[in-house]
């Protein structure tokens, strides 16, 4: 008699293992609201070209002109340039976005990442960083648009 209440407890214990696997958690409540073109033109196109011209290098006959943030509104516009370009990369990971599993979550990944080394480099103030950062930034977007951008 005492192995009832052990078989009824371990009946009970499968049940609730066997119920708990079947049903699936709740999607989270993302609701996108631009495509893929449209988070490109309304926000990382503006981003990277707030990155880009934050920081340049004008050699003509002149001389040589230095260009970069001065004030902490300046430097801070820069920062925050590169994390809308960091969290794009997520934004290009979400559904109906995501254009596959492969490359494409990759590539977003890699945006994710150099836009926040980016940040880091507005962060430091350091010019130098900035320019190579904007650079990198830029070699992302060009081999992503390389391979999904048919024309």
């Amino acid at each position: 008699m005492h192995d009832v209440p052990k078989a009824l407890a371990a009946v009970s214990a499968a049940a609730a293992l066997v119920g708990g696997c079947a049903s699936a958690p709740a999607p989270p409540p993302f609701m996108p609201a631009t495509s893929v073109v449209e988070l490109m033109e309304s926000v990382i196109v503006h981003a990277a070209e707030v990155y880009w011209d934050s920081v340049s290098i004008i050699v003509d006959e002149s001389g040589i002109t230095e260009n970069f943030p001065q004030t902490d509104e300046e430097w801070e516009e820069v920062w925050s340039a590169a994390l809308s370009i960091a969290e794009s990369g997520n934004l290009l990971m979400m559904e109906p976005r995501a254009v596959d599993n492969g490359a494409w979550m990759e590539m977003s990944a890699a945006l994710v990442q150099v836009g926040a080394e980016a940040a880091e480099a507005a962060l430091a103030r350091d010019p130098d960083r900035v320019l190579a950062m904007g650079e990198q930034v830029y070699n992302v977007c060009l081999v992503c648009h390389a391979r999904y951008i048919v024309e």
